[in-house]
């Protein structure tokens, strides 16, 4: 296992608890006196360090064994909610697990347009999750009422 620093193993914990690596930075650095686009910048050099990534990837892998989650098993889960929804004449659910799929499998990425300049105010608990996040938990945890998130549907 490659050496880290105490910092960076905290980084990746945090990353690993909140998936969002600006807050992960705050958690493991002293980031108080910084701008919102100084940590995002520096949390985004972090990842792509080359020791951080094999952490976090391991983490990951770990992480996934154990809860015995795999691309395989996603994607059969998702099918599954696919199948429901269009038994149930539920289009809009229908579509978004297709999306999620396609998302799984790496065919569709989100892009979203950052404001670097943005006064960015934050609070040091983790980063709530894109509504996306949340349809897909609810998907994958058997919710049947739930909509799929707009960004999903285009």
């Amino acid at each position: 296992m490659t050496k880290l620093t105490i910092k960076q193993e905290k980084f990746c914990l945090a990353y690993m608890e909140t998936g969002n690596a600006s807050e992960a930075y705050r958690r493991a650095y002293n980031a108080s006196g910084m701008k919102e686009a100084t940590i995002n910048v520096k949390a985004s050099e972090l990842l792509k360090n080359g020791k951080v990534a094999v952490r976090v990837r391991d983490l990951a892998s770990a992480h996934a064994q154990r809860h015995e989650i795999t691309i395989d098993s996603l994607t059969e889960m998702l099918k599954a909610d696919r199948e429901l929804a269009r038994t149930e004449k539920k289009s809009a659910d229908a579509i978004a697990a297709v999306m999620a799929i396609a998302k799984l499998h790496g065919m569709v990425v989100e892009k979203k347009n950052v404001d670097v300049n943005a006064d960015h105010k934050h609070h040091h608990s983790a980063e709530p999750l894109s509504e996306s996040a949340h349809w897909l938990a609810r998907m994958l945890g058997g919710a049947s009422d739930s909509e799929a998130p707009e960004s999903l549907l285009h």
